[in-house]
């Protein structure tokens, strides 16, 4: 436990968050509070799938002078967002809302952020060559996930794309792009097919305990993760079996999404999400599938390490434990009882809601190597030379 006299840290400021079980009648409201000509942001099928949303969509063109709408299908691309921004910029815009999964509220991030500039958002995404730092101008963003996963709604980035050979997975990043609401309403998540349930809740699994054990973190990440974590493993597995009847269960994951949102942006993430960005640049796989194939070894291999190096007591094994005896449901386990606990679950989790192997996607051998030397190990609790790196990927090929 850090001692105050040694304690340092700092906070991302946080959305005004809107929660509850009905509460997205709401937007049409919220919205006006900023003025009458919007952006709507939605999934490429939303408006058609969803009846709630066509219906709120509907009210909002009515009440609003001007109102723009525009559709992503799969995850943003600098040319889908520029197309948006270039479609909306001289029609004095004042808010944005983003209806749907972390893809589309990263889209309405990106054009929430790049409204105020005459610059395409390559020049702005980190990594890039070229790369400028944004200077924190916005138009006014609302978002309201429809998934419960990313986080995206308490986070300063947005994930933009570009797949293939010379492609990337970087963002688009500032403080001031935290969205200023996060309008949360589980009913919206009813909805969501077991894949995507899957997918999506094994991603912020991820990126909670990803945050509990960073090096970044703090005790306040520590017990926003916890807490995240606690509920994933209250109602992660009712939500994958029967997420359409149990609004109880699609809450608990929508509050564990949320807070793999705070932890993360203010803690810093692992490095599953360091392979998720080589490889999401490079082959076509949904994020959450990703995380969800690799955890598991990647948990192992941090812990194998950990263990080699002899660190024991208050360090990151004990953060590991604190999460394995959650899953468990054993305070009494030690603190190695509890490690191995925790990988268990992961790995029988694997099983169970058969997560595929990365070469279901297209991952080959011979891809590993390119991989390895683009992936970043920014915030992960132990030093992974490329041999480990190699490990953790041909144990999902």
């Amino acid at each position: 436990m850090l001692h105050f006299n040694t304690m340092s840290f700092t906070l991302q400021r946080q959305p005004y968050v809107v929660f509850g079980a009905g509460k997205v009648s709401l937007l049409p409201e919220l919205l006006g509070s900023y003025g009458e000509s919007v952006v709507i942001v939605t999934g490429g099928k939303t408006l058609e799938r969803s009846g709630t949303i066509a219906a709120l969509y509907e009210r909002i063109q009515r009440e609003s002078t001007l109102c723009r709408h525009v559709a992503i299908d799969g995850e943003p691309s600098p040319e889908v967002i520029d197309g948006a921004v270039e479609a909306c910029r001289d029609s004095g815009i004042n808010v944005v809302a983003a209806l749907g999964g972390g893809s589309v509220i990263d889209a309405g991030k990106a054009v929430s952020a790049m409204l105020p500039s005459r610059e395409p958002v390559e020049r702005f995404i980190e990594g890039l060559p070229g790369y400028c730092k944004p200077d924190g101008r916005k138009v006014p963003f609302i978002a309201v996930p429809t998934t419960s996963g990313t986080g995206s709604e308490a986070t300063n980035n947005a994930v933009i794309s570009r797949t293939g050979k010379n492609g990337y997975k970087r963002s688009l990043r500032h403080d001031a792009f935290v969205p200023d609401m996060a309008l949360l309403d589980p009913e919206l998540t009813l909805s969501m097919p077991v894949g995507l349930t899957v997918s999506s809740g094994m991603d912020a699994l991820t990126q909670l305990l990803e945050a509990l054990v960073s090096p970044d973190g703090s005790p306040f990440t520590e017990a926003v993760a916890l807490n995240g974590l606690e509920y994933v493993a209250a109602y992660f597995s009712r939500a994958c079996r029967n997420g359409e009847h149990d609004i109880e269960a699609r809450s608990g994951m929508s509050y564990a999404a949320y807070l793999s949102g705070v932890a993360l942006v203010n803690a810093g993430l692992g490095i599953v999400h360091g392979f998720a960005s080589s490889i999401g640049g490079y082959i076509d796989i949904p994020h959450g599938r990703l995380c969800a194939t690799l955890l598991h070894a990647a948990t192992a291999e941090n812990i194998a390490i950990l263990r080699q190096q002899g660190i024991r007591g208050d360090g990151v094994l004990a953060s590991y434990a604190k999460a394995g005896r959650l899953f468990a449901g054993d305070t009494y386990l030690d603190d190695d009882e509890a490690c191995d606990a925790l990988l268990e679950k992961l790995e029988s989790m694997q099983e169970e809601l058969d997560i595929p192997q990365l070469g279901t996607f297209g991952f080959r051998n011979g891809d590993v190597d390119r991989v390895i030397s683009r992936t970043r190990n920014k915030s992960n609790p132990a030093e992974l030379d490329g041999n480990s790196l190699r490990r953790i990927l041909l144990q999902r090929l």
